[in-house]
């Protein structure tokens, strides 16, 4: 399909070597509009996090499901996820409301997600045939609820403002808000459900999720109340879900980041199952991976502001290039024969987490980018497809990361609760340094495929924009 504009070529470029636009436009997002945004991403690691780090353990030591059981429930629960993702992002493009199309998810939604939450953690008494359908039950529709209000809300930050940089910056108070979250469900959960529960591990975690149930519709409402959608599609074309699918298949830098997204999500999920191991057998400290964690999540938050700053001066992708090749770097460092004592591992961890951090919130930037590609080249914007094709393409990462970290160990002959042999301990060490490194690093070579520049964003804005008025005045 041909562009419905061509970009210019003769403009006039200011002394940085970007064109200015034609006039203000009020694409600045101001701070309490910021914050607002982020802590709708505190909300979600509330749920995000317990899942992740605490709900397997939940349903083996707390509610007595069988180990296989469990497994098999969040294996089905994982497909049911990915697969609700393009449904949510497609019903949600097509919605329209005073509100926007986005915010009423946030709104409705956040009541069903709390809800839902706490039932999760709640342990009837049913028999074990009961407690396993309960828990299947529940854990799918919380992953529904899940993806109904966080798709929505990802999609949201593509509509407050169409300037890449206020979106990096934007994203960034995302991110420190979402990391905040993780930091308190890794550091807190455990500690509140011991304080609440007195004992009893099951009311324990019950009314952890409670608070943080609480904690969640607070956070939504202000996300709510503060944000506003801004940006609507420039041409009135007819909504065709067939046309969105083959302009989202030929965007080519939303292409570009699917594939970085399923290599980082990989390298992401099978570092994050190894670590454990590697404390528990290579450097002999279990009780050190707690703390671990902790300090790479405070070193993330610690360097997060420094992505619009960087983006802006640099550009996203060679912001994005760098930080992989730096990061992955780091990783690979962790096999080097020094690498052994608990300091060096630690400073590399907080440096490899300080490399990586800008690439955060500027992935989500690229990603509303390229909805504004598709619209620019195209004359359609489907921003909830994208979204939601595109956490499609990082969730499958995480699972198939989960699955190879797995099936490595069975390779390197790992033994639960033994004495490792030499291969086991190696296969363990690479699993947390070099093969994470090199899929991290590869990230770097994908990105230069990335054909979104400083420029073309500018561009992009510029020609949207001038649609938009046209479009109004019309």
């Amino acid at each position: 399909m041909k562009s419905v504009e061509s970009p210019s070529s003769g403009e006039t470029r200011g002394a940085n070597g970007r064109t200015p636009s034609a006039r203000p436009t009020p694409d600045t997002l101001g701070f309490k509009e910021k914050l607002g945004y982020g802590l709708g991403d505190t909300a979600s690691h509330f749920v995000w996090d317990m899942v992740g780090f605490w709900l397997l353990f939940f349903y083996t030591d707390v509610y007595k499901i069988p180990a296989a059981a469990a497994g098999t429930i969040m294996l089905v629960a994982r497909f049911w996820d990915m697969g609700i993702d393009p449904v949510i992002g497609i019903i949600s493009d097509r919605t329209h409301t005073r509100w926007g199309k986005f915010r009423p998810y946030i709104l409705f939604g956040a009541i069903p997600y709390a809800v839902l939450a706490i039932l999760t953690f709640t342990t009837p008494n049913l028999g074990e045939t009961g407690k396993i359908i309960y828990a299947g039950a529940t854990y799918v529709l919380l992953m529904t609820a899940y993806a109904a209000i966080n798709l929505p809300y990802s999609s949201m930050a593509a509509v407050m403002t169409s300037d890449t940089y206020e979106r990096a910056g934007l994203n960034t108070y995302r991110f420190i808000c979402a990391f905040v979250g993780q930091f308190v469900v890794t550091g807190l959960a455990l500690t509140l459900a011991k304080f609440f529960g007195r004992g009893d591990k099951a009311l324990g975690f019950q009314y952890t999720l409670v608070l943080f149930g609480l904690l969640s519709l607070v956070f939504f409402f202000i996300t709510f109340k503060t944000c506003k959608e801004r940006v609507q599609p420039s041409a009135s074309l007819p909504s065709s879900l067939k046309e969105d699918l083959k302009d989202l298949f030929k965007n080519r830098p939303w292409i570009i980041l699917a594939i970085v997204g399923i290599v980082s999500f990989v390298m992401f999920a099978m570092q994050n199952a190894a670590i454990a191991y590697y404390f528990k057998y290579y450097i002999g400290k279990e009780e050190n991976v707690q703390l671990f964690n902790v300090v790479g999540t405070v070193a993330l938050i610690v360097a997060l502001p420094l992505s619009k700053p960087l983006a802006r001066k640099f550009g996203n992708r060679n912001v994005f290039i760098a930080s992989s090749l730096i990061s992955g770097a780091c990783f690979i460092a962790l096999y080097l024969p020094g690498a052994n004592d608990l300091i060096t591992v630690y400073v590399l961890n907080i440096l490899a987490k300080m490399a990586y951090a800008p690439a955060v919130p500027l992935l989500w930037t690229m990603i509303a980018d390229s909805a504004d590609y598709s619209e620019w080249k195209s004359g359609r914007r489907a921003t909830g497809l994208c979204f939601s094709a595109a956490v499609f393409a990082q969730k499958a990462g995480w699972g198939i990361g989960a699955a190879i970290a797995g099936w490595l160990l069975t390779v390197f002959n790992y033994i639960p609760d033994a004495k490792q042999t030499e291969t086991a301990l190696t296969g363990i060490k690479l699993l947390i340094s070099v093969i994470p490194g090199i899929l991290y690093m590869s990230c770097a070579v994908f990105m230069i495929f990335y054909n979104i520049d400083s420029e073309t964003t500018d561009q992009m804005k510029r020609d949207l924009d001038a649609r938009r008025e046209r479009a109004q005045a019309a």
